[in-house]
């Protein structure tokens, strides 16, 4: 099936039901902003749509949207029109320089910033509506534990915790961990720490935050925590630049240490989240 959704049903015609978490979706989140999720969530859509795979990156930071800005899109149509039922669903789906499949968020939409009854359905109703047609649904989600956040969390199967070094990063990252075990029951929490500078760094971290876990947060018998270290991403000047010529690092600078971390990111991704669930 092409990744341009044809035919999909339109966001009114999907069933108002809450959704099983599905195999298909993977949450791309973080405890702060700052860390370089967004950059993660575009430019791994990228790296995994070069190796065949159909994939939709679906913003849904609502309030402060900047999915648009990294991949220097100007959409038309965005996830308002297709809540307020101004415009279809594939209307709203437009294609990434990288290859992928974007849904954009309008940036600044407050009237999003909180989990009403409306903006639940809507969401329940699009993403009904989406998974279907693609191997992998990324949702760039906003950064802390806020409801709505929490509610786009709760629709994958998977999520992946973006942090960095700092103290403060991995302080909230902590924070956010604790919640999705506490209050959604997870099990099983990725980890990619962004901004490394040395080798083995990442995996460190994700070693003392398991033991913090272990010790400080309780689960029920037979239910322990578990954290998955997916990889890390070394600081990277090509990053930067990157950014500022909004450009997908994949693409523009794919040699660059960063890109070659994400390129053996999306290879985890696909082998240990896609191929299981084909």
């Amino acid at each position: 099936m092409s990744d341009a959704v044809n035919p999909a049903p339109t966001a009114a015609a999907a069933p108002s039901v809450p959704l099983k978490p599905l195999g298909k979706v993977l949450a791309v989140t973080s405890g702060k902003g700052g860390v370089g999720k967004t950059f993660v969530s575009a430019n791994l859509a990228a790296a995994l749509a070069k190796r065949g795979l159909r994939v939709l990156v679906l913003d849904a930071d609502l309030g402060l949207a900047n999915l648009d800005v990294v991949l220097n899109l100007y959409p038309k149509i965005t996830l308002h029109d297709v809540f307020t039922g101004k415009a279809k669903i594939q209307d709203a789906i437009v294609k990434a320089p990288g290859g992928f499949s974007v849904l954009l968020a309008g940036s600044g939409m407050v009237e999003y910033s909180r989990l009403t009854p409306e903006v639940r359905d809507e969401f329940l109703r699009i993403m009904a509506s989406l998974v279907p047609h693609y191997d992998l649904v990324l949702l760039d989600t906003g950064a802390g534990i806020s409801d709505v956040v929490l509610f786009a969390v709760s629709l994958a199967s998977e999520v992946m915790v973006v942090a960095t070094p700092e103290p403060t990063s991995l302080t909230d990252a902590y924070a956010t961990i604790k919640v999705l075990v506490t209050q959604q029951k997870r099990q099983t929490v990725r980890l990619v720490i962004n901004q490394t500078a040395r080798t083995g760094d990442g995996r460190a971290i994700t070693v003392q935050l398991q033991q913090v876990l272990d010790r400080f947060v309780a689960t029920e018998p037979g239910r322990p925590i578990k954290l998955v270290h997916m990889g890390d991403i070394p600081a990277d000047p090509s990053v930067r630049q990157a950014i500022m010529r909004r450009q997908l690092l994949a693409q523009s600078m794919s040699g660059a240490p960063a890109a070659l971390a994400i390129a053996q990111l999306a290879q985890r991704v696909q082998d240990t989240l896609v191929s299981r669930t084909a």
